[in-house]
């Protein structure tokens, strides 16, 4: 069991677990977006594979930067009609690398709809077979289909390992399902939006220390509360210490314990390293 942190004097070391780095907001700063995240305390990124187009992508940027980034392999319900036998195939070739550390982001979108549902939900059987078949860990989406995402998760019921429920945005009875599943949760600057994300921060102190990480789902989901706004409005890794700030503020806790805890079970879930020393020697 995760034991609190209690030395609130040490420094900040931040994972976040998605991070959409092979976005094309990135393409032409992604090395100084890297440079401000190290400079923030985030030490390590997991950096989310979403299409048959970008789980490549992001399997090259963490060979590229071994030990401090790393992937998810999957395609994300809105691109479930790509979902294809080929494309099943080209995932399973992609998770036989060992920085390819979850399967996903899969899951069902009814919100949006940009897939039709019945290809939406066999999309996400076929991965969590291959999630079943590997042992890796699942990075999972759901939004507006909370009653047809747990149906399918029962029926890979004593088959499936570790799994996140990423981006966590939902009720709180969505949130006692998975608690009461084992799941993980993972919280974004969602957090911080007055508007759509108040509940959340009621609903954050309901979360166990060893189920709970942080992310920031860039370039999207910027911190409201970020200030000053900049212009652009991307969201960048470096506004996770934002985001862990908050969250330690609506739990109660002092944030140095809040990011601790978060890097500690973030490492326990994905079997990440310890972060590597960095030419300054701050490596953790």
């Amino acid at each position: 069991m995760l034991l609190p942190i209690t030395n609130h004097q040490s420094p900040m070391h931040l994972i976040d677990i998605g991070a959409n780095l092979t976005h094309d907001s990135f393409d032409h700063d992604r090395d100084a977006v890297l440079q401000r995240a190290r400079d923030a305390g985030v030490v390590q990124m997991v950096v989310t594979g979403a299409s048959r187009e970008h789980s490549p992508q992001a399997l090259a940027l963490a060979q590229a930067h071994p030990g401090e980034l790393f992937a998810t392999a999957g395609v994300h319900p809105h691109h479930a009609t790509e979902y294809t036998a080929e494309c099943d195939a080209e995932m399973r070739e992609l998770h036989a690398h060992p920085e390819v550390v979850a399967v996903g982001e899969c899951g069902l979108d009814y919100f949006r709809d940009f897939s039709p549902r019945p290809a939406q939900r066999k999309a996400f059987e076929r991965q969590l077979q291959i999630a079943a078949e590997t042992g890796k860990p699942l990075f999972l989406h759901q939004r507006d289909a909370h009653v047809d995402f747990m149906a399918i998760m029962r029926e890979f019921d004593g088959r499936l390992g570790r799994a996140v429920v990423h981006c966590f945005t939902g009720t709180r009875n969505e949130l006692f399902d998975y608690l009461d599943c084992d799941w993980h949760i993972g919280i974004t600057g969602w957090l911080c939006d007055e508007r759509r994300g108040g509940h959340l921060r009621e609903l954050v102190k309901s979360i166990p220390a060893n189920r709970l990480m942080i992310e920031t789902d860039a370039p999207y989901l910027l911190p409201r509360t970020v200030r000053p706004q900049p212009s652009h409005r991307r969201n960048e890794p470096m506004y996770l210490a934002h985001i862990v700030e908050e969250l330690a503020r609506d739990r109660g806790e002092d944030t140095a314990v809040a990011a601790a805890n978060a890097t500690a079970t973030t490492r326990a879930f994905f079997g990440l390293p310890g972060a590597p020393v960095t030419a300054s020697g701050d490596g953790t």
